[in-house]
């Protein structure tokens, strides 16, 4: 029996679906749509890092690097390490990225092996699941407690003799956990008595509005590389909002992982974007402006997202990142009616939670058969409250009304 080839037979998230319906009642209505469905920050990089991208046009600096990047970026990147993540890391395992989401591409593939299985959280970031699939990964899920914490127990239970890798993502994308060093801890510890290695997605760092930020790599600073096993991954468009520059890193644990990761960047993109890089320079040099926009985020969050926990669809305010994941199951509705309908009647965009619950089945040979969803994400809807102070407030109350209205009936 043959298959597809990989790439066609994984659909498309449902963050571009919803991105591409927005678009279409937009251009059917001539009406805005509210967006709270994308991760686009309303504030803008700081003015220093167009300036030093031209610069280095006008200057000629457009030639390739080395596949890892700028030595001189690298540098800085090191020193931001050890001064606010406590990692201690030479220049060497640090590798420059487009964006952090080609580096989490590429961290993988450098990691895959046929059969091995990588462990998820039950609510995920699609685009996991996705790289997953293409680096030739089979997804095994791990259940979160009702803080959306990794349980650890689920963990234990749900890894096999073929587990490799376990991802954490903390600020986590959809949910807004932020994990304690407790858990952090244990995470860790269970990690290095399976023998997996393990991939720290930290791409919100910078937005924690309860607790501190804690990188999992700095808990193995004082062992030999050769002993380490936490991968990080980090990025510039979040605390920077430089999403469309696409600039990030990753750092990994050891000089065999980077050479690993190495060849696959040869492979794959020859070298980082020059001009961008001299941008990322710039914005290292601006570790206030990180500051800033966090507090521009939570801002948000403090004025706006408690009529949401008030209303009942929101457990608790989330701890960091720029999401919220709100239980709709009040309304009767799934989250795929649930979106639609918020659209076309209110012409509020949200994402459907069942687009952070998917279970791919995949058959002996590893091809993907079909994408199922998890049931319980079918209860939720992901909002982004990294918005316009304006466009978050007329979203939510457009939100809670057509949720009220859905009770009436």
């Amino acid at each position: 029996m043959s298959h597809p080839p990989v790439a066609t037979a994984i659909p498309s998230s449902s963050l571009h679906e919803i991105f591409r319906a927005a678009d279409a009642r937009e251009l059917i209505t001539g009406t805005p749509v509210t967006r709270l469905h994308v991760g686009e920050p309303y504030f803008t990089p700081p003015a220093e890092v167009a300036e030093a991208i031209a610069e280095a046009q006008r200057a000629g600096r457009t030639s390739y690097t080395d596949v890892e990047g700028l030595p001189e970026l690298r540098r800085l990147l090191a020193a931001k390490l050890e001064l606010e993540n406590g990692i201690d890391t030479p220049i060497s395992r640090i590798f420059v990225t487009p964006g952090s989401c080609q580096g989490l591409q590429a961290l993988l593939l450098s990691m895959a092996e046929p059969g091995t299985e990588i462990l998820l959280p039950d609510l995920h970031w699609p685009i996991h699941v996705q790289q997953s699939l293409l680096a030739g990964l089979r997804p095994v899920f791990y259940s979160l407690d009702d803080r959306f914490f990794p349980d650890l127990d689920s963990i234990a239970e749900v890894s096999g003799a073929n587990t490799r890798i376990l991802l954490v993502n903390s600020p986590a994308n959809p949910t807004g956990a932020v994990l304690e060093a407790d858990r952090l801890a244990g995470l860790l510890a269970l990690a290095r008595e399976r023998g997996w290695q393990v991939i720290s997605d930290e791409a919100y760092e910078h937005f924690v509005y309860e607790g501190n930020h804690l990188s999992l790599a700095a808990s193995e600073r004082d062992l030999p590389a050769e002993q380490r096993i936490v991968h990080s991954v980090f990025t510039f468009s979040k605390s920077l909002a430089m999403t469309g520059y696409r600039l990030g890193y990753v750092v990994t644990a050891n000089d065999a992982a980077a050479a690993g990761i190495r060849v696959v960047q040869e492979a794959g993109i020859i070298a980082p974007p020059t001009p961008v890089q001299y941008g990322g320079i710039a914005a290292l040099r601006m570790p206030e402006a990180a500051e800033v926009n966090r507090k521009l985020v939570q801002q948000n969050r403090d004025t706006v997202l408690p009529a949401l926990r008030d209303a009942g669809l929101l457990r608790e305010l989330p701890s960091g990142g720029w999401y919220a994941m709100l239980d709709i199951s009040r309304t009767g509705l799934g989250a795929e009616a649930f979106s639609a309908q918020l659209l076309e009647e209110r012409g509020v965009a949200v994402v459907p939670g069942s687009g952070f619950g998917l279970r791919p089945r995949l058959d002996d040979r590893g091809a993907l058969v079909a994408m199922d969803t998890d049931p319980a994400a079918d209860k939720l809807v992901r909002i982004a409250f990294c918005v316009d102070p304006e466009v978050l407030r007329s979203g939510v109350d457009s939100l809670l009304a057509f949720v009220n209205d859905r009770n009436v009936r």
